[in-house]
């Protein structure tokens, strides 16, 4: 048991939490400061660091062939590098005025305090599981860790049944709907949106849920589920709505997260209303100097908005982590915040969006012109051009951009960057339509599809029609 800070004048580091914002914080201030000035101790309550929890759905579909491609560095890089990094450790507690998380190891339940000098917060998040009956019966399983990924590999290849419900149609809904197709299943989603990829508007949602039909995914939208349904022998058989019965021999819950906060809020630590934890910009937890949080577990700054929102996202982590870790070892660094930028993708069809929806524009007190296109990825001359949609909000009055969401074939996923680069500067759709983009037939129309919403929206700013 551990109850001072550092030897001697060494201080201490303590990292809660093992993945991308936690040892992202661990190993820049290792870089930062040596062994004798910085000691670094790191607890993670799971089996495994530095992941990508982003890459499950594409484990689990095949797509990627084995596990350990998804680990980035192991515990053994890290304690390599100089980490005290104690796996199958939860910590239970942390006692701010003492300064000071009480641990358990999970193996031999031994409990005990270790004192800090300075600490990172990195809890991430948790999967939201309805509290009905079943939801915690064989078969039913969440994605949100490389443990919960083998269990469902696993119960994926010992069912013999070929059934797969999936409750919900975000991200990871989506996504693992379609890794269930890949392994064979038939799939059906089960979604309480009106269309699925709620971070879309429904009209863009609709072309969403055509490219899910189109692979065999039988979609149910505007259905809550009230109950998980087992058998005789306690497993999993069905999901329940209202008004209908879907049989299942494996139920996928991709319902989102939440963030994990529980220790935080019991420290008296501070919480926004999305339940994440609250940080000025050098990510220190506000009013605790010796205090940090990054990654699923704090609240970000939507530079659009202006309000505070939960995004939990690993490329944020990962900066965030890298901004912790600079400030805890000394130095100055911040992050300012984020514009909302997504991707993912159904079989070839891609999906992005940046900015601002609708709903979150009116949430925000903005008036707003909003625009479609219909483009192509390529010149429509030259082969393999694609059909691309471009959805575009501008600011009512002043045309400042507030969001874009695209959905097409082959290029159209990453040309969100260019309107987050567009946000993040503050851009008119007016200034956007001069932009220097690259051309040529085999890369885009001479318009690029962006630039070709930019000037509809224009006009549509101009005349208010």
């Amino acid at each position: 048991m551990s109850m001072s800070g550092g030897r001697g004048g060494t201080e201490r580091l303590v990292v809660i939490g093992g993945d991308a914002a936690g040892m992202s914080a661990a190993s820049r201030a290792r870089r930062t400061r040596k062994p004798d000035e910085l000691e670094i101790v790191a607890f993670e309550r799971g089996g495994f660091t530095s992941y990508s929890a982003c890459g499950i759905p594409y484990w689990v579909g095949g797509a990627v062939a084995e596990r350990d491609r998804l680990i980035a560095r192991t515990p053994e890089e890290h304690r390599a590098r100089g980490i005290d990094l104690r796996l199958r450790t939860e910590v239970t507690g942390i006692d701010v005025a003492g300064q000071r998380v009480r641990a358990r190891d999970l193996d031999s339940g031994a409990e005990s305090w270790t004192s800090y000098d300075k600490l990172v917060i990195a809890t991430g998040a948790r999967p939201i599981r309805p509290d009905m009956p079943g939801a915690d019966a064989p078969g039913v399983h969440g994605v949100q860790t490389l443990g919960d990924g083998q269990a469902l590999l696993d119960t994926l290849t010992r069912t013999r049944g070929r059934r797969a419900v999936v409750v919900g149609a975000g991200y990871i809904g989506v996504e693992m709907a379609e890794a269930l197709i890949d392994r064979g299943f038939e799939v059906t989603v089960v979604n309480r949106g009106e269309e699925p990829m709620a971070t879309l508007d429904p009209d863009m949602g609709r072309l969403v849920h055509r490219a899910m039909e189109g692979l065999g995914i039988t979609m149910v939208n505007g259905s809550e589920v009230t109950g998980l349904l087992t058998g005789a022998d306690g497993r999993v058989r069905a999901v329940a709505t209202r008004d209908a019965e879907h049989p299942a021999d494996v139920v996928v819950m991709g319902i989102g997260v939440r963030p994990e906060t529980a220790l935080a809020r019991s420290a008296g630590l501070p919480l926004g209303a999305h339940g994440g934890l609250l940080t000025d910009l050098a990510m220190r937890v506000r009013g605790h100097a010796n205090i940090w949080a990054g990654g699923d577990c704090v609240e970000v700054l939507n530079l659009v908005s202006g309000q505070h929102q939960y995004v939990p996202l690993g490329t944020h982590a990962n900066k965030h982590g890298q901004v912790i870790g600079t400030n805890a070892g000394g130095g100055y660094a911040t992050f300012p915040g984020v514009v909302g930028t997504a991707v993912s993708k159904v079989c070839d069809l891609e999906i992005a969006r940046t900015g601002l929806r609708e709903k979150d524009a009116r949430r925000a007190g903005l008036q707003y012109e909003s625009v479609t296109v219909e483009s192509t990825s390529r010149a429509g001359y030259y082969p393999g051009a694609s059909p691309m949609t471009v959805k575009m909000l501008a600011e009512r009055r002043t045309g400042r951009l507030l969001g874009v969401q695209i959905v097409g074939r082959e290029g159209a996923g990453k040309r969100v960057d260019v309107a987050a680069v567009a946000l993040t500067a503050r851009m008119t759709v007016e200034q956007m339509t001069s932009l220097d983009l690259g051309y040529a037939p085999p890369f885009s129309p001479v318009w690029d599809p962006v630039l070709a919403a930019a000037r509809k929206a224009t006009a549509k700013v101009r005349t208010g029609a």
